[in-house]
């Protein structure tokens, strides 16, 4: 049996509500370049002065809104509300020095990697 137009609209709008006051976890890509370690999240349709980035011990929380507008979707895919991701870190990173940019609807975040180097250690004589 198929359904009316109008019971489709229906449907789409009460699961966009439903959907709308869920925090959705934003896709990311992870990745090491020589002594950066890179983050990049997309958030398309992200205003960046909504991005919030917190580091709390070795936890980095990303949050952000994508407001809904007044369109009448026929697709939507795309999360809307607000956006969370958390990500562990390792301590080998330099979170004191992380760098944000948000460009073309992908936030990239750049932390250089801690500089671990070994050292000979002297042995004293009593």
């Amino acid at each position: 049996m198929l359904l009316s137009t109008p019971t489709v609209r229906e449907l789409e709008h009460l699961t966009a509500r439903v959907f709308a006051t869920r925090e959705s976890g934003a896709r990311l890509d992870a990745y090491r370049r020589d002594e950066t370690f890179f983050i990049d999240i997309d958030l398309p349709g992200v205003d960046p002065a909504s991005i919030d980035i917190t580091v709390d011990g070795e936890v980095l929380t990303v949050r952000a809104e994508r407001k809904r507008t007044d369109a009448e979707f026929v697709v939507a895919e795309r999360p809307m509300g607000d956006l969370s991701r958390r990500v562990r870190l390792s301590e080998k990173l330099d979170v004191d020095r992380l760098e944000a940019r948000h460009e073309n609807g992908v936030l990239t975040l750049r932390i250089p990697v801690l500089e671990r180097r070994s050292r000979k250690v002297a042995v004293a004589t009593a």
